[in-house]
């Protein structure tokens, strides 16, 4: 089939590219010339495990180009896919929807009859039927379908995802738009993933709920967490008996600083205004943006406590600042209110992200960035693990200390134990949810 995907953001370049290696005639649509000079260069814009080698195989089977020209890429086009941003509206909390209707209305002058478009932006209940309204108000003559198919990819496994889902989500009016959408999604189907065709309504109401539950699962912990400190409990003992529960399951429960990235604080925003807009307030997910926000700053009161209630004057290295390994994406990261309170504190503050500085140098200031964790230790009065990148696991604990002027410890990832620390030298060493010791 010949598919075209308006977007080569996140969802749009790596669904773009994931359908092209499933057979697909893809065409990947940008108004930003640089980033499709870049693309056409061969360069992946952002870092995705698998993806560059992915987008290559693609490119050079001649199954998926990128262009500017949407006239020209709808041409003889099956379905076109709608993957631009629906960033948090500032001042009311709403997702913007002003480039998903901008798509529309180019869609509805430039594209031929019998299309089927897709949206696959996360947007409020009731988009879908916005998008069709525009296209049928711009060319009421076009003969089209519109469909709701939201992502579910998870950024540092975002091929495997696309690859092996859980499940794929496609929202529908017709009996011919559902089996387009299957036509696509046939290499899915035919290894017995699940497809599940439901409504307009629900496939957009599915993408926030899922979004909104996984998200109260980490703020969940993440209060426990703080009454395991209270009560002498340990933290990763309370998630690993809760976990094997298989009515909770043990993904998502682990504590930590904050959800962040570029989906969970913008949908539970988005979330909750729909509540609101529609009489039937989300009390659960505004207690648990709320709860998210008071995790981040408790962050930066063990950090204040470690270093004796002063910032000042104090060296602190941070290891991992993006929002999750395995990505570049700094989005709503607990780095980005962290280290700017470090800094703000009068703290010299030195950070190692195998990723994060191409994004980070342009949002954090008065950092210094470097190439490994031995680096940012050195000199150090306390070390602070932001993001347990695979790297930062399995660290010569004995060294860094030794390197370290005060030698504390702050693993706000649970990656290591307060023995480890104990035993490597360290003075003083804070988990989150567990039990620590010195100051």
């Amino acid at each position: 089939m010949r598919i075209v995907m308006i977007g080569t953001g996140y969802v749009g370049l790596v669904s773009g590219v994931c359908f092209a290696d499933f057979g697909h005639q893809v065409v990947c649509v940008d108004r930003d010339s640089a980033k499709i000079a870049r693309l056409d260069a061969g360069e992946v814009p952002i870092y995705e495990p698998e993806l560059d080698v992915v987008m290559a195989r693609n490119v050079d089977a001649r199954r998926l180009t990128f262009t500017t020209d949407l006239a020209g890429a709808v041409v003889g086009a099956d379905a076109v896919f709608i993957a631009v941003g629906t960033p948090t509206r500032r001042g009311d909390g709403h997702a913007d929807l002003s480039y998903v209707m901008a798509a529309a209305t180019e869609l509805a002058h430039a594209m031929p009859d019998g299309v089927v478009v897709v949206t696959k932006s996360t947007v409020p209940v009731g988009t879908n039927r916005k998008v069709q309204e525009t296209i049928a108000t711009a060319n009421p003559a076009l003969d089209f379908e519109v469909a709701s198919n939201p992502e579910f990819l998870r950024e540092g496994a975002a091929v495997k995802d696309f690859m092996h889902p859980d499940r794929v989500v496609v929202g529908v009016q017709s009996e011919r738009a559902a089996k387009v959408l299957r036509d696509i999604y046939r290499p899915l189907y035919l290894r017995d993933f699940p497809i599940v065709v439901t409504d307009l309504e629900s496939a957009e109401m599915i993408k926030y709920a899922a979004n909104a539950f996984l998200a109260t699962k980490i703020t969940f912990i993440n209060e426990i967490a703080a009454l395991c400190e209270r009560v002498g409990a340990d933290v990763k003992q309370v998630s690993r008996g809760m976990g094997m529960d298989g009515r909770i399951g043990n993904k998502f429960l682990h504590a930590g600083p904050g959800y962040g990235g570029s989906c969970f604080p913008k949908d539970t925003t988005a979330l909750a205004r729909i509540g609101q807009e529609h009489a039937s307030p989300m009390r659960i997910v505004e207690a648990v943006i709320e709860v998210n926000e008071a995790v981040k700053r408790r962050m930066t009161d063990k950090l204040l406590d470690l270093c004796g209630g002063s910032f000042a004057g104090r060296t602190i290295g941070v290891l991992g600042v993006t929002f999750k390994p395995d990505t570049d994406d700094m989005r709503a990261a607990p780095s980005l209110s962290i280290v700017p309170a470090l800094v703000g504190g009068g703290a010299k503050v030195q950070i190692c992200d195998p990723q994060g500085q191409r994004e980070g140098a342009a949002l954090l200031h008065g950092v210094s960035w470097h190439d490994d964790a031995y680096g940012a230790a050195e000199k150090a009065d306390l070390l602070v693990i932001l993001t347990e990148w695979n790297e930062f696991r399995a660290l010569d604990l004995s060294r860094i200390a030794g390197d370290m002027t005060t030698p504390r410890l702050a693993d706000l990832r649970n990656i290591y134990s307060a023995e480890d620390a104990r035993a490597a030298g360290f003075v003083a060493y804070e988990g989150v949810g567990r039990q620590g010791y010195g100051a």
